[in-house]
This record gives C-alpha cells, structure tokens and sequence, in this order.
C-alpha cells in the first residue's frame, strides 16, 4: 500500500506515518463491505514492519457491527506485533456505536488525528488490552 492508499466502490483507505504513528486513514462507511478493505490495508502496514497505529475515523460517516468487529480483530493481530492502536474520532454517533458495543473503555480515543499522535508511540498500550483504560 502506497501513500496515497486504496480506493474502491466503498471508500478508500490511505496511510502516512507521523511521529512514529502510521496513520490509516478510513474515509468511508466502515460497515460489512468497507471493514475487510480496512482490515486488509493493516494487516498489509504490519506485514511491513509497522507496529503503533492511529485509526482515523474522523471522515467515516457510519460504523457498524461488522466495523467494530474488524476494530477488534485488528487490535488483536496488533497486540500480537507488540503494537499499539489509538483511535482518531470526533463522532458522537461513531463514538455511542463503541459505548453500546461495550469498547469505549477499552480503547484510547482522541478527537483529531494531531491530538493522538502527539505523544510517541509505546507497546505498552495494548498490554492490558481488552481491560479498562484508566
């Protein structure tokens, strides 16, 4: 995947790195036909030797089960890079998708792409990952 992503009939997926952070960019519905684009796009950035990670929600308008699954399984092949993973999003809509799902907690959240990446990545993170943040 180059700097500029992937495009399809669902959305594109592009990425960039930035303080240490490789940011993917998910600009389209993160639903049952977008959510594998994602997934495969980190997948391929971990393949690669990436490890800490933003995801930018910020231009998704929508995020559904299947999204939130693809988020789950993707911390989990994540963690088991000793990455770490925040996520960019100011939707409160997005957001109550992750409240009602039970994963609020669990992830670390930030309202722009600038505000997650300004601290430097660690692995330390995801270390407790699927507990509470505090």
């Amino acid at each position: 995947m180059s700097e500029q992503g992937l495009v399809g009939p669902y959305g594109s997926v592009g990425c960039r790195v930035t303080n240490g952070w490789t940011v993917v960019d998910a600009s389209g519905e993160i639903d049952i036909a977008f959510a594998p684009v994602v997934r495969a796009a980190v997948v391929r950035l971990l393949a690669d030797g990436h490890q800490h990670f933003v995801l930018d929600l910020c231009g998704a308008p929508f995020l559904d089960s299947a999204g939130l699954g693809m988020i789950v399984a993707v911390t989990k092949r994540i963690r088991s890079h000793h990455g770490s993973l925040r996520i960019a999003c100011d939707d409160e809509r997005l957001l109550r998708v992750f409240s009602l799902g039970g994963l609020r907690p669990v992830y670390s959240f930030h309202d722009s792409v600038d505000q997650a990446v300004a601290q430097p990545a660690g692995a330390e993170e995801l270390a407790d990952w699927p507990r509470p943040r505090h």
